[in-house]
């Protein structure tokens, strides 16, 4: 693995984001110069929170302009990096006619796009790139045809398509076609792949599918009962500190599952109802499996997807990014409390 300078320039691409505010904030506390790409350098409402950051930490950051389909967008951006954390996503539209066009090949090309331009950057050492777990898995049922009953890295997602969860598949594909590319590049390659990602957010945007899902559960969506769902949790901040150490650590390497812990929804639910039920109308039941078929369709979710996932109990062995990026994971529920607290604060429950 090759050794990254971190006083050389630092590039974090969709710098708006989620997780990427998260990182370019630890980054400049910590002294760094970060190049953050945005879509939009015109429009000031997406990054003043970047800004604001910068002003008020000891590191530097320069902004570009780069757009994830524009060949060549990020070239100018890349200059003097060994780093960089690839953390922009197309834009997913999840309902569509034509998922290959709209989903699957932004997510692919725009991660070539990217790579290439590693490629053609002559400074850079290492890519850590934001994959997903929708890379490992698709459905909990998946769960059943591994060796040890435990989703680990070297699982792959075997069950999306075009057709099925179109946007898992654009996951899969695109950390797939990274590995491709990294075969013959000069610089190493990081994968993060973290579950469902909640946590106070640094952002103003609520396009989050954890803003989503804390809306719906606090604005009386669920009130009449919550599906038995489960998921692996992580807290943002902890993503983006793995993003970090994978990049700067010597030894990191391959692919790393973040997940904290696995919960279902109805524990999510019980527990902030513990906390904010009496001022909103949070989830107090489980929904009943036949409820949700009748229900589940008229919600976006399909009879497939509720029998291969309701009820259905997961398990992640999250023991490489514990001991390849030195992560401790914070706790769900101090995450879930800090995640409320913080919409709240901003008025966005």
């Amino acid at each position: 693995m090759r050794k990254v300078n971190r006083e050389a320039p630092i590039l974090v691409t969709g710098a708006t984001g989620y997780i990427a505010s998260w990182i370019i904030k630890k980054l400049l506390n910590e002294g760094c110069t970060v190049h953050a790409t945005v879509r939009d350098l015109s429009d000031t409402t997406k990054y003043g929170h970047l800004i604001t950051m910068a002003d008020a930490s000891p590191g530097n950051l320069q902004l570009f302009e780069a757009d994830l389909l524009k060949e060549g967008s990020f070239v100018e951006a890349m200059q003097r990096c060994e780093l960089v954390l690839h953390t922009a996503s197309p834009f997913i539209i999840r309902k569509t006619a034509d998922p290959q066009h709209q989903i699957v090949d932004p997510a692919v090309k725009g991660t070539e796009n990217v790579l290439h331009t590693a490629s053609a950057t002559d400074t850079v050492k290492r890519v850590v790139l934001t994959s997903s777990v929708a890379a490992i898995y698709n459905d909990a049922i998946d769960l059943q045809s591994t060796p040890m009953k435990i989703f680990t890295e070297k699982h792959w997602n075997t069950s999306a398509s075009v057709s099925y969860d179109p946007y898992s598949y654009s996951k899969t594909m695109a950390e797939r076609r990274a590995w491709e590319i990294t075969a013959d590049a000069a610089w190493d390659l990081v994968v993060v792949n973290p579950g469902l990602v909640m946590g106070p957010s640094l952002t103003p945007r609520t396009d989050s599918t954890s803003i989503d899902l804390m809306r719906s559960l606090f604005n009386g969506t669920y009130k009449s009962g919550i599906p038995e769902f489960y998921f692996g949790i992580v807290d943002v901040r902890d993503v983006a500190q793995a993003h970090i150490n994978a990049g700067l650590l010597y030894e990191a390497q391959g692919r790393h599952i973040l997940v904290s812990r696995t919960w279902s929804m109805v524990k999510v639910a019980e527990y902030l109802f513990s906390l904010y039920g009496k001022n909103y109308p949070l989830p107090k039941r489980k929904l009943p499996v036949g409820l949700f078929y009748l229900a589940g369709p008229f919600r976006g979710f399909s009879w497939r997807y509720i029998y291969r996932n309701v009820g259905r109990v997961m398990s992640f062995d999250n023991s490489r990014a514990i001991n390849c990026l030195n992560i401790h994971f914070r706790p769900v529920e101090e995450t879930l409390k800090e995640h409320a607290e913080q919409l709240m604060a901003d008025k966005l429950l």
